[in-house]
C-alpha cells in the first residue's frame, strides 16, 4: 500500500514540477515585478502546488532508488545537463530579462526574487555532477532485490559497490578507460543482467573465462576440483524452513550457502510463520533416495573467453548463469564490498540494524 502511494505521488512529481517551473521562471517574475517593493501572491493553487513539490520530489526519489530496471546514472548525467543548462540559460538570457523588465516597470531589480528553480538547479548542478563521478568511478550504492544470494546477502540490504576493482568505465556507455584489476573466483560481483541489461543482478563468480565448471547436488566442480565444502547445520527464518546451510571455500572467500537436496521446486504456499506482506515460503522436504538429479544441476559448463559465470549462493532460489548464461566482461559493474543499511520494506519489524557495516565475503 506504501509503495502504491509512492509511486503516485512520484508520477505526479512530472507533471506538476513542469507547471511551476514554467510559473517560476516566466509568470512569478511578472507578479513580483507588479507589486515590488511589498511581496507578490502566488495563486492558490499554484502555493499549495509550490508547498508540494517537496513531497513529490521525496517519493520520486524513493522509486528511483527502490527500481530494479534504471540506469541511475544516466538520470545523474540527466540531472547533471538540465540543471547546468538551467543555471547557464538565466545567467546569459533570463536574468537579463527580468532586469530589464524591472528598470522598465521602473522598480528595483535586487528587490526582485530570483526564481526557485534557478536556486535549485545552481545548488543540485555541483552535487549531482560530483555524485556522478563518485558512483561512476570509485562507490556505486545497491539495493539487494531479492534472496538469491542467502545467507550472505538479504532481500533489503543496502550495499556498498567498489566500480573501479574491475577497471574504471565511462557511464551509462560503460566503456573502460583506465584497467585496474580483474575479477577473482569467489568475488560477489554486480553486473549488468545480460538479457536485458538495464537491471542489475548480484551473484557470486564462480567461473573465470577458461573454467570447466560442475554443479552436482549444489556442489561446485571447478577444473576438476570440488571446492571446499563443509555443512554446518539448518537455515530457519520463519518463510525459508529446515534448509541446509554450509560454509564454502571459493577463491579467497569463505562465505555460507544455502540448499535442499531436491529434485523439486521447494516453493510452497505462504507459511503462518513468514513476516512478509506478500509471502514467499520455501520448506525443505527431502526424499528418502539420495542422489536424484537435481534442478540446478549442470555438468561440464566451459566459460567462454572474455565471459564469466555468476551463481547464487542460495542454490536452490536463484536466477543465476546456470538459467542465463555468461556475463560480459563489459557487463561488469562493480565488486560488492560491505553493507550500510538494511530495511526490507516486505517485512515486517522494521530495519536489521546488527547487518549494518557488514563486510561481503
Amino acid at each position: 500500500m506504501l509503495m502504491r502511494i509512492v509511486e503516485l505521488l512520484s508520477m505526479l512529481a512530472w507533471p506538476v514540477g513542469l507547471w511551476l517551473v514554467v510559473d517560476d521562471w516566466f509568470l512569478r517574475p511578472r507578479r513580483e515585478i507588479a507589486v515590488a517593493p511589498q511581496p507578490a501572491r502566488d495563486p492558490p493553487l499554484t502555493a499549495v502546488a509550490y508547498h508540494l513539490l517537496p513531497l513529490l520530489i521525496g517519493a520520486a526519489v524513493i522509486r528511483l532508488l527502490v527500481a530494479e530496471r534504471l540506469d541511475f546514472s544516466l538520470v545523474l548525467v540527466g540531472i547533471s545537463v538540465v540543471t547546468g543548462v538551467v543555471w547557464a540559460l538565466d545567467v546569459l538570457v533570463f536574468r537579463p530579462m527580468r532586469a530589464a523588465s524591472a528598470v522598465a516597470a521602473g522598480k528595483d531589480f535586487a528587490q526582485i526574487r530570483e526564481p526557485g528553480t534557478v536556486d535549485y538547479a545552481r545548488s543540485f548542478f555541483p552535487v549531482a555532477l560530483i555524485v556522478l563521478l563518485l558512483r561512476s568511478f570509485v562507490f556505486e550504492p545497491f539495493r539487494i532485490p531479492s534472496d538469491s544470494m542467502m545467507p550472505t546477502l538479504l532481500d533489503g540490504d543496502f550495499i556498498v559497490v567498489n566500480k573501479y576493482a574491475y577497471g574504471l568505465r565511462l557511464p551509462v556507455v560503460h566503456r573502460e578507460i583506465v584497467p585496474v584489476g580483474r575479477p577473482q573466483r569467489g568475488d560477489v560481483v554486480v553486473f549488468r543482467y545480460p538479457p536485458d541489461p538495464s537491471i542489475n543482478y548480484i551473484k557470486r563468480l564462480v567461473g573465470l573465462p577458461g573454467d570447466r565448471v560442475t554443479v552436482l547436488a549444489d556442489r561446485l566442480i571447478v577444473n576438476g576440483e570440488p571446492v571446499p565444502f563443509r555443512e554446518i547445520g539448518r537455515y530457519d527464518d520463519g518463510c525459508y524452513l529446515n534448509m541446509r546451510l554450509a560454509v564454502e571455500q571459493l577463491g579467497r572467500h569463505e562465505h555460507e550457502v544455502m540448499f535442499c537436496h531436491t529434485p523439486g521446486e521447494i516453493s510452497v504456499p505462504p507459511l503462518a510463520s513468514c513476516n512478509r506482506d506478500q509471502p514467499r515460503s520455501y520448506v525443505c522436504e527431502e526424499p528418502g533416495v539420495a542422489g536424484l538429479p537435481e534442478p540446478g544441476d549442470r555438468e561440464n559448463i566451459v566459460v567462454p573467453p572474455g565471459q564469466y559465470l555468476m551463481i547464487g549462493d542460495n542454490r536452490d532460489n536463484s536466477l543465476d548463469g546456470r538459467y542465463f548464461g555468461f556475463v560480459p566482461e563489459d557487463h561488469l559493474v562493480g565488486k560488492a564490498t560491505r553493507i550500510w543499511f538494511n530495511w526490507d520494506l516486505q517485512r515486517s519489524g522494521g530495519p536489521q540494524w546488527r547487518r549494518i557495516g557488514r563486510a561481503i565475503e
